[in-house]
């Protein structure tokens, strides 16, 4: 939504191109993207399409403070974030932090920090992060994902299978439990998603292999979108929002970002 001064002694209108709304939503609708097959940024109802969670509760709120109308758009993987805001199909996205992808969008602030844990079969001899770098220790995780980033960089005596998508429980569970498969690098959340799907036939380590923050996202040297974003998450913070949030989404593997 533009916002009109004026007019002048009977002038033209004139439009203000810096007001937060034409900034953010220059289509007249705040169109974000996120990560829908991440319990952490918000779940999707197979059935309504209707998205919920923390991030589709800030655009929401976002678009609610600009005046305008807002959507939240899914993406498969942060290869299709990184996409609708090169092409122009969003205005604004959500993502873990990561230095391979602070070269193609520009990352803003964080809004909350997402922990990370290695998901085992329940009787694996396994019982901490350390225990996982060894040598006959095999560890997925899937490509492109915050996950596999990290244990490909950091693991040095473990091999890394990388998988391509993100496999369904039943699968999750076959790899696991066949033993081809040690550890998977998983969010928290999504492993004690896994955890109580499979029947306790999968835990989760008790500790945090590597904490993430999820941050705001726009197109490379959209620093007008930034600021404006920044000002958005100031208040939000202080009000509490985004801890209610957290706790209406019933997350466990999360937690406010402090700055």
């Amino acid at each position: 939504m533009l916002v009109l001064s004026g007019p002048p002694e009977g002038g033209p209108y004139v439009v203000d191109a810096q007001s937060p709304a034409s900034v953010l939503a220059p289509t007249g609708t705040l169109r974000a993207v996120f990560l829908g097959s991440n319990p952490v940024h918000g779940r999707m109802d197979a059935k309504t399409g209707v998205a919920t969670g923390p991030v589709p509760d800030l655009v929401a709120e976002l678009g609610r403070t600009l005046k305008v109308k807002s959507t939240a758009i899914p993406a498969p993987d942060a290869a299709g974030v990184i996409g609708a805001l090169k092409n122009g199909t969003a205005d604004i996205g959500f993502l873990a932090y990561d230095e391979t992808r602070a070269r193609e969008v520009d990352f803003g602030p964080a809004f909350i920090v997402m922990h990370n844990s290695y998901l085992v079969r329940a009787d694996s001899p396994l019982t901490k992060s350390a225990d996982v770098d060894r040598a006959g220790i095999t560890v997925a995780a899937i490509r492109g994902q915050s996950q596999q980033l990290f244990v490909s960089r950091t693991l040095k005596n473990a091999t890394i299978r990388v998988l391509d998508t993100m496999p369904p429980q039943t699968e999750l569970e076959s790899i696991l439990l066949g033993k081809g498969v040690d550890a998977f690098a998983i969010n928290r959340q999504r492993g004690l998603d896994a955890q109580a799907a499979s029947g306790g036939k999968l835990r989760p380590l008790p500790d945090n292999f590597m904490d993430v923050d999820q941050c705001f996202v726009v197109e490379k040297g959209a620093t007008a979108k930034l600021k404006a974003i920044e000002s958005f998450l100031i208040t939000v913070r202080q009000s509490g929002f985004i801890n209610t949030s957290i706790e209406r989404a019933k997350l466990a593997g999360v937690s406010p970002a402090k700055k």
